[in-house]
C-alpha cells in the first residue's frame, strides 16, 4: 500500500493494524521500510492528535513506594519530618523544588513528572 500522511482515525486505526501484521519484520526486506514508514506515520498522528494525561507526581510517587515495598517514613531522609511526609503524600502540602528533585533522582522519574507542580 502506499502510505500518506495519517489525517483520520480511520487511517492511524489501519496504520496500527498494519504495524502490528509486520512488527516483526526482516531487516532489508520491503516490510522491513514498509514498517520503519509506518511508524514515522504512527507517531506524527499521535503527537498532533493523542494527548496524554498529565501524571500527579504524588500518584507517581505513590506507584514507585508500592512498586518497592516502601513506606512513608522511608522518605523521612528526602522530605523531612513524618508529619512533613504525611502532608505531602496527602495533598495539604505542596513538594518544594528541591524536595522533586530529591525525590526525582531516588525514584529515577523523569523530571516532567514534577514540572506542573514545582513551576
Amino acid at each position: 500500500m502506499n502510505w500518506k500522511v495519517l489525517k483520520t482515525e480511520a487511517q492511524y486505526k489501519k496504520a496500527i493494524t498494519r504495524t502490528m501484521e509486520i512488527f516483526q519484520a526482516a531487516k532489508g526486506t520491503p516490510q522491513s521500510d514498509e514498517l520503519d514508514l509506518l511508524l514515522v506515520l504512527v507517531k506524527d498522528y499521535e503527537d498532533k492528535h493523542i494527548r496524554l494525561p498529565e501524571l500527579d507526581p504524588i500518584d507517581a510517587i505513590k506507584l514507585k513506594m508500592e512498586e518497592r515495598g516502601l513506606k512513608a517514613k522511608d522518605l523521612e531522609p528526602l522530605i523531612g519530618t513524618k508529619g512533613h511526609v504525611s502532608s505531602i503524600l496527602s495533598g495539604r502540602r505542596e513538594l518544594t523544588l528541591k524536595m522533586a528533585q530529591k525525590l526525582k533522582d531516588y525514584f529515577q522519574l523523569p523530571s516532567d513528572v514534577f514540572m506542573h507542580h514545582t513551576a
